[in-house]
């Protein structure tokens, strides 16, 4: 991009927009740097929403992805708690809610997800929760540590990474959990019916409940309060919270707006560099939606998936500065997640959804929690990987998932081969 632009502005108070204007400076750009996030709070991380930060263990201000000095010390100019309402490409510029027009040379899109809504009759009752922000958790955490003392639980909606980490984090209060789940498994979407196995043990030893195979269709009341919810197969079951962890849309009304090509299957289209259908806005962080590159993990080259996990963003974010700057880089890397629930923390990398993989190699003791597993293609290409308390291999996962090569699942699951001596050239 010609070094004339002197104003590059980032809509997105998050960790992929915070990481991005670190990018501009630490690459030498020195002209104005301008993030704008809906939020009071200085850019922060939200992983231990869920985690630290909803027990009480993670202070606040060990959330922030910098020291809120930090902004001024390298000159990001800040609107914080300013919706970023309108894009005039033609003007090239941001309307804010309160009216401000910010110019731009070239614009970062990094608006993040929300979570999706349940959309059922009881939703508006007191004790009906979400969580995305560091707002919903303070609120979450409140009725946690409210007292159960009549032993009504807090139910989730929702068997993924969101609804099983705070199913570890409330039961480490002492709050019982029940989670309603429509798949026959936990995380069944991701990690199939094998793996899903594991984690349902792994929670049920810790004494949350499930009810699979069925899903909320109301939530009844008490004087405003939450008091059950009743269930798609019939139940009726106490509860005195109930958190929707189903899942999550990117917020793409303001890209869609202003006339960006929005995916099929959601999220802004960019391409290999970040950058979307108009070449001075660029996007990153769980709003993107980039073309799949080839390659063992990838699925089919030219679909689009967005990623909706903290690595992307912590990756993406730098990457479409460097972009922004004229430093295009193919954005390819292998998508990656990370959770910690009670004893066990876990990597996982690559894609391998049910239907996609052909069979599970596990390397280790499952049961034991401390393995490896392994989602294999027909012909033997490592799809995804998942290590269980066991690390510093993810790296080593990665490389044979992005090499696209078939592995002898013998050798694969045999503990005594070295896994890096299985990656092509190694």
């Amino acid at each position: 991009m010609d070094r004339t632009y002197r104003t590059f502005v980032i809509i997105g108070g998050g960790l992929a927009g915070a990481k991005a204007a670190e990018t501009l400076r630490t690459e030498g750009f020195d002209g104005r740097v301008i993030l704008i996030g809906d939020e009071h709070d200085h850019p922060y991380e939200r992983p231990p929403l869920s985690k630290g930060y909803l027990t009480g263990s993670t202070d606040r201000e060990k959330l922030y992805v910098h020291r809120p000095a930090w902004y001024a010390g390298n000159r990001v100019e800040l609107h914080l708690g300013q919706p970023a309402v309108h894009i005039d490409r033609a003007a090239r510029e941001v309307r804010l809610g309160d009216g401000t027009r910010v110019p731009y040379d070239a614009l970062l899109l990094a608006t993040g997800a929300e979570p999706r809504r349940l959309g059922i009759p009881g939703t508006e009752l007191a004790g009906v929760h979400h969580l995305r922000r560091v707002a919903h958790a303070d609120h979450l955490r409140g009725h946690l540590t409210g007292g159960h003392r009549d032993g009504a639980p807090l139910v989730i909606a929702g068997a993924g990474w969101i609804g099983l980490e705070v199913a570890a984090a409330a039961r480490s209060l002492g709050v019982p959990v029940t989670v309603v789940e429509p798949e026959p498994a936990p995380l069944y979407r991701v990690l199939g019916p094998e793996l899903g196995a594991v984690f349902t043990e792994l929670h049920r030893e810790h004494g949350v409940e499930f009810r699979f195979g069925t899903r909320l269709t109301a939530i009844g009341g008490d004087r405003g309060m939450v008091a059950e919810v009743h269930t798609a197969d019939g139940g009726r079951l106490p509860a005195r919270a109930v958190l929707a962890a189903v899942g999550a849309a990117p917020r793409t009304a303001l890209a869609a707006a202003a006339g960006l090509e929005i995916a099929e299957g959601g999220g802004i289209a960019v391409d290999a560099a970040l950058r979307t259908s108009d070449p001075r806005i660029f996007a990153a962080g769980d709003v993107a939606a980039p073309a799949l590159p080839a390659g063992g993990g990838n699925g089919s080259p030219g679909k689009r998936r967005r990623v909706d996990h903290w690595a992307n963003a912590l990756h993406s974010g730098p990457a479409a500065a460097r972009a922004m700057l004229g430093r295009d880089e193919p954005f390819d890397r292998v998508p990656y997640f990370f959770s910690d629930q009670y004893d066990v923390g876990l990597e996982y990398s690559g894609w391998a959804p049910p239907g996609d993989y052909d069979k599970v190699v596990y390397r280790g003791d499952a049961g034991k929690r401390c393995f490896l597993a392994f989602w294999l293609a027909a012909d033997g290409r490592v799809l995804a990987g998942l290590n269980a308390n066991i690390w510093e291999v993810a790296g080593t996962v990665q490389a044979l998932i992005r090499s696209g090569r078939p592995v002898d699942p013998a050798r694969l699951g045999d503990p005594h081969t070295d896994l890096a001596s299985l990656v092509p050239g190694a």
